[in-house]
């Protein structure tokens, strides 16, 4: 494997594989704080020319983190499609960029040799490409995925209703939720971070939620985005949980940080699924995970190993595959400038993520944000917007005026939701967008009668609180 090349009279030597990704990515603030970046724009052009050459079979022959150390690597080595990777095997990364960018590769194509990549070479083809190579590669595929409803769809954009309140009060909860009912949002979920992490809160939220959906018939699902512990704990006690949530990373040692390891979460689904079964609900799929992800989680929880944060990221991303979810979310600003630095990181992070996680197969979904203290704006959080939905991306996020008051950053908004279906001639998921219909409320778009919306979703609100003790 050579890891070397002369730049204009200029020798650039990469340690190991690990070294060359690094080096090749895109200027990130993370990568620099874990002193592992290209330090000159010719050493970042080096890396780029050595991993163009280098081969896919020489990327899996030289695992970035130990395999012997880490589960998530073992799973990546496992879940190889050997018959599909031995005709892959000694194409370079530079001719499969070719390959991906063809105009007669088609995303069926795509589709049929997923198996056989793994997130390094995701990682590594989104590397050499530019954001437009980014969006117009993504385009092609469409991962469809289904549990209550159906997600991904060509000319389809689900969007989740995120009605998140600082004191997890049940009746503040719903209210947003209603309001973004009545924008044509919430087919993607209707998914509550929780303030506080305890079962008797995270149940409440799910049986608001799950009353919510059973009194206005709404076909799609409820999510609380507590620990996958919390959750199963409400589980327990017999509240319905539609999606299982969790935080997952690339490393075996970062997703210890977020307190869970692959047999928890292989368990967590079987739980899930059983409870699916047992439930009086029209379930259309049995995908029924919803998994965040995020370029800088794995250094913020100092267990990079070394690795570049998008190589991480992709990783995370298989382990998400492995679990056949329903939705992917990569939060793409949310940890902060340490990581992603300005408006400018934040897009190509942005695009990257959902290149790589569709790629590999994933219902892919971003929330198009940024915290308060990056070098980013809402002007900067539209372009994002606009550049993934000409990528195809599933569903992005509905936050009431694009702040969530809660978790204290910028998102998107319901109005953004209506303004990109209608930019882009984008519906709501067909199920959702019957219902719809069938409720007088009107169809897909912005076209939408939001005092009719209101009207009707305020009569039921207010039994639900009742029945759940709250006035």
């Amino acid at each position: 494997m050579k890891l070397s090349t002369t730049l204009r009279g200029e020798c650039f030597v990469f340690r190991n594989l690990a070294d060359v990704l690094a080096k090749a990515n895109e200027e990130k603030s993370g990568d620099q704080l874990a002193g592992i970046a290209a330090r000159t724009e010719r050493e970042r052009v080096a890396a780029k020319i050595v991993l163009a050459e280098l081969t896919l079979g020489e990327i899996v022959d030289n695992p970035v983190v130990d395999p012997d150390e880490d589960e998530v690597s073992r799973l990546i080595l496992d879940s190889i499609d050997q018959n599909i990777f031995t005709r892959l095997r000694a194409s370079t990364i530079g001719e499969f960029r070719e390959w991906i960018l063809d105009d007669a590769t088609t995303g069926e194509a795509l589709a049929s040799a997923r198996t056989a990549i793994t997130p390094e070479v995701a990682a590594a083809v989104a590397k050499l490409m530019s954001n437009k190579d980014l969006a117009v590669a993504a385009a092609k595929i469409r991962n469809v995925s289904r549990c209550r409803n159906t997600m991904g769809e060509r000319g389809v954009l689900g969007i989740r209703v995120q009605p998140n309140h600082p004191t997890d009060d049940l009746a503040g909860i719903l209210l947003s939720a209603v309001d973004g009912l009545t924008f044509g949002c919430g087919d993607a979920v209707i998914g509550v971070n929780p303030a506080t992490d305890s079962v008797d809160v995270v149940e409440n939220i799910l049986r608001g939620l799950a009353r919510l959906i059973d009194v206005f018939a709404i076909p799609t699902q409820a999510c609380c985005l507590a620990h996958v512990t919390t959750q199963l704990a409400c589980l327990d006690r017999g509240a319905p949980v539609d999606l299982l949530f969790q935080s997952v990373a690339g490393t075996q040692a970062a997703n210890r940080s977020f307190g869970v390891d692959l047999a928890m979460l292989r368990e967590g689904r079987e739980r899930v699924l059983e409870s699916h079964a047992a439930r009086d609900v029209r379930w259309v799929g049995s995908q029924v995970i919803y998994f965040e992800t995020g370029q800088g989680s794995a250094l913020s929880a100092g267990a990079h190993h070394g690795v570049d944060q998008l190589t991480l990221e992709a990783r995370a991303h298989a382990v998400a595959r492995a679990f056949d979810p329903f939705l992917v979310n990569s939060v793409v600003g949310f940890i902060g400038p340490e990581y992603l630095f300005d408006e400018r990181q934040i897009i190509r992070a942005g695009l990257e993520d959902h290149f790589v996680g569709k790629l590999l197969g994933l219902p892919m979904g971003v929330d198009v944000c940024y915290t308060n203290h990056a070098a980013a704006d809402q002007n900067s959080a539209d372009n994002l917007l606009l550049l993934l939905a000409a990528s195809g991306c599933n569903f992005f996020m509905g936050v009431p005026c694009s702040d969530d008051v809660m978790l204290n950053y910028q998102s998107t908004s319901y109005h953004d939701a209506l303004a990109v279906r209608e930019l882009f001639r984008l519906r709501p998921a067909p199920e959702f967008e019957a219902w719809m219909i069938e409720r007088g409320l009107g169809v897909g778009g912005s076209r939408l009668d939001h005092e009719r919306a209101r009207r009707l979703a305020l009569e039921g609100v207010e039994s639900i609180l009742s029945e759940a003790g709250n006035h």
